[in-house]
């Protein structure tokens, strides 16, 4: 029972502290709508489980004892922020928005885009990591670590669909969309920063 609170404790600790997660959904809600906006929490979800996955088959301490690996995914990481920050950055803005429409395969792409983020996200690896090798003990069972794994991904998955449900609503989505060139940037400029903090950030771990 330790065990579990102690996982359930650091879960929602990471999932609720603001990152790239955060603003890769308040991205998808706005721009595209409360459908793209919870497939981009789906994808978040998805994510997390290729961390719990490489960490349980021992690939995760591969990571940790190989600091070239970790900075290639560190690195390809931030690429990837940077290259979505930019974009929004410098999006046009939708001169008169259709609330309901949804673009061709934008429900792939928002998809696409949490898991993007999450899977090559260094926070996410840390926090898997360090929680499978410093929480959960080596005795723990195997269902009981997969058990673990599935709460990890559903912590992100509400916490992030109600982040979408919030930056969706017709109200709110209508004025952003109307400061839209403003936010564009804002929000493009938090990616970059986000992109290049990672890139930047110093290798102890």
């Amino acid at each position: 029972m330790t065990e579990l609170l102690a996982v359930a404790v650091i879960t929602i600790l990471a999932v609720i502290s603001p990152g790239a997660d955060f603003a890769m959904v308040t991205r998808n809600s706005y721009l595209h709508g409360r459908r793209a906006g919870l497939l981009a929490a789906a994808g978040i979800a998805l994510g997390v489980q290729v961390h719990v996955f490489y960490t349980m088959l021992g690939v995760g301490l591969l990571i940790a004892h190989t600091p070239s690996l970790f900075l290639a995914i560190k690195l390809v990481g931030a690429a990837y922020l940077v290259y979505i920050g930019y974009r929004t950055f410098v999006a046009k803005a939708v001169l008169q928005p259709d609330l309901s429409a949804q673009p061709a395969g934008s429900a792939l792409a928002a998809l696409r885009s949490g898991f993007m983020t999450n899977a090559l996200n260094p926070k996410t690896t840390l926090f898997v990591l360090s929680t499978y090798t410093q929480v959960v003990g080596a005795d723990t069972a195997t269902a009981a670590q997969f058990g673990y794994g599935l709460f990890m991904s559903l912590a992100h998955w509400l916490w992030f669909s109600l982040v979408a449900l919030f930056f969706s609503d017709q109200r709110l989505r209508g004025a952003m969309l109307r400061g839209q060139n403003v936010l564009n940037k804002g929000i493009g400029a938090v990616l970059v920063g986000l992109g290049l903090t990672l890139a930047l950030a110093p290798m102890a771990r």
